[in-house]
């Protein structure tokens, strides 16, 4: 199976994280402490929330992930997914630690 491709973008203040997702692969389900804005550019993909409820969402779209709701994200076909956050980190390998919410990662 094929994995997301992902690369980080960063600017005062602000994060991107573009994830490339053949279809078929997900994200792995987190939260955040605050509300973000995910950008679908491309793509089909669903998103769970912290209910367990899958919603479908196609390009060209704009959703906004409240504050402490685990989520998750699958591709239904090849989709790119930008993540926007406030951060002032600016090292890849350690965004992640300083945006997701501490026990809030559940793999599977």
């Amino acid at each position: 199976m094929s994995h997301p491709d992902i690369s980080h973008h960063f600017w005062p203040g602000v994060y991107g994280k573009r994830t490339v997702m053949p279809a078929g692969t997900h994200g792995v389900q987190h939260a955040h402490t605050y509300a973000h804005c995910s950008i679908l550019k491309r793509g089909d993909v669903m998103v769970r929330d912290g209910s367990g409820v899958w919603q479908t969402h196609s390009a060209p779209a704009c959703i906004v992930i409240p504050a402490g709701i685990r989520h998750e994200v699958r591709a239904l076909t090849d989709a790119e997914w930008w993540c926007i956050h406030p951060s002032d980190v600016t090292d890849p390998e350690h965004i992640d630690e300083s945006l997701i919410e501490r026990g809030a990662v559940c793999r599977g």
